[in-house]
């Protein structure tokens, strides 16, 4: 048995009850440099003072009281004893990697003689172990990377499908506008050659009316006063002139309407300008109005801005989204406050509701593509989204505060002038 205890590649040492050496095998002596004779009769903690004492002497103990065995695998313990690697050249590591079993050697008499600890050399197993752990990680890690990259690639899209359609938006407005300006052009002019027309015509009237008189003939006199009566010619004449004043309002609306369409299209400016923000705001205010004029009152607080330099087109879009937000907020009626100024080398536009509000657990999420508080169907949580991306790459910022019940305010941050490539913003 001994001999047999001798050439097993298995490290074996027996114990007394005070730790004491009293059997030290072949593979001890080779991996902790120390001969038989130097330890038997020896503590083992003496004989190696990096063992961690108690829990060693715990599970000595736990073998003497349970008789019972007690174990230990590299991966709780990598290095119990601190062996060097057994396989220096092929080896992966400097230690070796041990697993160490504690178990009772039984007298006759059923007593517990000596408790046996084995170190068996795990570290094949732990290099391969660790290695797989490691490729494992690895492929974690790359499946995590394409996950993002995949969303990613499905946020650009969404985005850009979104930035498309808008530019689609503005192409189809900017063609409406120039159709509808076309006729419009015409029929205002043909207005004022009405207008004209209707003046000379009443002007010719009142010449026979003031002569009616005199004519000698009662009868044809007669014919002419009934014929004014039953026209109601007073009333024609106030009249007629008020419908073309109306047409004219309603022509100049149009006009307005045609030009906002056209500011906010920007159709013609896809580059880099100096933009009034304010115009920008008017136009997109006039196209979304429908959205906005049955549920909110919008109340203007400009400031003095300077020009900026920036995307008209871009920005607008921004307004939009913000605007048509803070109406829908709006449950039946409220107040939309648009409000402008500056600060140093930047300015800012805030559009502010006192609608409903947004929970404090979604305000950090208001940015993420896709995610919407609006019902399902109402809303592709893309327009803030497209938002933030149009700021930051004018090299802004929107800020966000909201209470649940009192409203939301977005606050758009923009500096006056782009910076240079390689500087930052002011």
């Amino acid at each position: 048995m001994e001999s047999v205890l001798q050439q097993i590649n298995l490290g074996v040492v027996l114990l007394d009850h005070e730790c004491r050496v009293v059997y030290w095998n072949d593979f001890m002596a080779i991996n902790s440099g120390r001969s038989v004779t130097e330890v038997v009769g020896q503590s083992l903690f003496d004989l190696f003072p990096e063992l961690p004492r108690l829990w060693v002497k715990k599970k000595i103990d736990s073998v003497l009281t349970l008789q019972n065995l007690a174990f230990t695998s590299w991966q709780q313990r990598p290095q119990l004893f601190n062996f060097s690697d057994s396989r220096p050249i092929t080896g992966q590591g400097e230690a070796m990697y041990q697993n160490c079993t504690f178990f009772p050697v039984m007298e006759a008499s059923a007593t517990i003689k000596y408790v046996c600890l084995t170190v068996a050399d795990a570290t094949e197993t732990a290099a391969q172990h660790l290695e797989l752990t490691r490729l494992n990680e690895l492929l974690q890690a790359e499946k995590e990377q394409q996950a993002r990259l995949i969303r990613k690639l499905e946020e650009a899209q969404a985005q850009l499908l979104q930035s498309e359609k808008m530019a689609a938006i503005g192409q189809l407005a900017a063609g409406v506008a120039h159709e509808i300006n076309n006729p419009v052009g015409y029929v205002n002019s043909n207005i004022g050659s009405l207008e004209s027309y209707v003046k000379e015509l009443f002007d010719l009237i009142e010449a026979y009316n003031r002569d009616l008189p005199l004519l000698q003939d009662a009868a044809f006199r007669a014919r002419i006063e009934q014929a004014n009566r039953e026209q109601d010619y007073e009333f024609l004449r106030g009249d007629v002139f008020n419908l073309i004043r109306e047409s004219r309002e309603g022509l100049a609306r149009v006009k307005r309407i045609v030009q906002d369409l056209r500011d906010f299209s920007h159709v013609d400016s896809t580059d880099w300008q100096m933009v009034d923000l304010h115009r920008g705001l008017d136009s997109t205010l006039n196209v979304v109005w429908n959205e906005v004029k049955f549920k909110a009152e919008v109340i203007k607080q400009y400031g003095q801005l300077p020009d900026v330099e920036c995307i008209g087109s871009q920005l607008n879009q921004v307004f939009m989204n913000l605007i048509v937000n803070a109406a829908h907020a709006i449950e039946s009626s409220g107040t939309i406050w648009l409000e402008t100024g500056t600060r140093d080398e930047w300015v800012f536009v805030r559009v502010r509701d006192n609608g409903c509000g947004i929970a404090s657990e979604n305000l950090k999420r208001l940015f993420e593509p896709f995610f919407t508080t609006k019902p399902v169907g109402s809303g592709t949580g893309l327009g803030l989204s497209v938002s933030y991306n149009i700021v930051s790459k004018h090299h802004g910022r929107i800020e966000v505060e909201s209470e649940p019940g009192q409203g939301t305010a977005f606050t758009v941050w923009l500096p006056v002038r782009q910076p240079s490539e390689g500087q930052e913003a002011p």
